[in-house]
C-alpha cells in the first residue's frame, strides 16, 4: 500500500508540525510502540534538525505512545572479525583487554544515526544493557522494551524486539531500506538449525571495572533483507510514503517477521 505524501512533504523547510501530520498521514498510531530506524539526509531540510524530527514522531505517537530506537555498539566487538577494515592480529588482545566495558548511560551508539543519538540522550529516555545491540525508549511502556535483554539470544524473543512484538508495535524504516530492519532479525531465532556463532565484548563489572565476555549466539545475516522486504511489501503489508523528503515505510512488525520466518525457511535452505 502507497501513501501519497502530503503537501507538507514537498515544502522546505520541514518542520515538527509537516513531519507529524506526515507521520499521522503514513499511519503512525497514537499510542502505540514504534520501532524507528531512520536516517536524516534523506529527510531535507528540517527546522530544528534531528531534535524535531524526534518531537514529530512523539507527536505523532501521542502521550501513550512509546518511541523505540536502535543504540548499537557493533566496534565493542571481537576485532578478529572486523572487515571494515581489519585491523592487525597483534593489535586484538590490545584491544580486548583495552575497550571501555560498555556503559548503558554513557556509551554512544555507533552507526545508528543522528535520530538515534538524540532519543538516547533525552531526558528519561531508558537503555537496554546489552553490550552489542542495546536499544534506548522514550515514552509510557520504555521501561518494559527495554529491561532484562539476555546477552545471549541478543535479538532473539526476549529482546527489545521480542517486547515490541508481544506489544503488537510497528516498524518505521524512516529513509532507510529493509537492510536496517532489525527486526528481521527476530525471525532468524525461529529457523531450524541456526547457524551458531561466537561473540564477544567489553562489559561492566559489578565493582565498576570492565572486563571481556564471550557468549554463543545466532550467526546473523541481513544479507538478504532486501530481498526480502521486497517481497513482503509485494503482499501490500506495508504502507510506503514520504516523511519530509524521505521515502518511508510503516509495517507491524508482527506482520514482518512472521512473514520472514516463513520466507527464511523456503529461501535460506541451501
Amino acid at each position: 500500500m502507497t501513501n501519497h505524501p502530503s503537501e507538507a512533504a514537498q515544502r522546505l523547510p520541514h518542520t515538527r508540525e509537516s513531519l507529524a501530520a506526515d507521520l499521522t498521514a503514513l499511519g503512525v498510531r497514537p499510542g502505540s510502540t514504534l520501532l524507528v530506524h531512520a536516517s536524516l539526509k534523506p529527510v531535507g531540510y528540517v527546522a530544528g534538525g534531528p531534535h524535531a524530527i524526534v518531537l514529530a514522531l512523539r507527536d505523532a505517537l501521542g502521550p501513550d505512545g512509546t518511541l523505540v530506537v536502535p543504540t548499537h555498539t557493533p566496534d565493542n566487538s571481537d576485532p578478529a572479525g572486523w572487515q571494515n577494515p581489519p585491523v592487525p592480529e597483534d593489535w586484538w588482545p590490545v584491544i580486548r583487554d583495552n575497550v571501555p566495558g560498555f556503559d548503558p548511560a554513557v556509551t554512544p551508539s555507533r552507526w545508528m544515526g543522528a535520530i538515534a543519538e538524540v532519543v538516547r540522550t533525552w531526558p528519561g529516555a531508558q537503555r537496554s544493557d546489552h553490550p552489542q545491540v542495546s536499544f534506548a525508549a522514550l515514552g509510557r511502556l520504555a521501561g518494559e522494551v527495554v529491561a532484562g535483554q539476555p546477552r545471549a539470544g541478543m535479538l532473539g524473543p526476549d529482546s527489545p524486539l521480542g517486547k515490541v512484538y508481544g506489544l503488537d508495535g510497528d516498524v518505521l524504516l524512516l529513509g532507510v531500506g529493509h537492510d536496517s530492519n532489525t527486526s528481521l532479525h527476530l525471525a532468524e531465532y525461529r529457523q531450524e538449525s541456526a547457524p551458531p556463532a561466537r561473540l564477544g565484548a567489553a562489559v561492566q563489572t559489578a565493582d565498576g571495572g570492565r572486563d571481556w565476555v564471550w557468549w554463543d549466539d545466532v550467526d546473523l545475516d541481513e544479507g538478504d533483507f532486501e530481498l526480502l522486504g521486497a517481497d513482503f511489501e509485494a503482499t501490500g503489508a506495508a504502507t510506503v510514503g514520504r516523511v519530509g523528503g524521505a521515502m518511508s515505510r510503516l509495517m507491524s512488525q508482527r506482520a514482518a517477521v512472521d512473514f520472514a520466518d516463513r520466507w527464511m525457511a523456503e529461501n535460506r535452505k541451501a
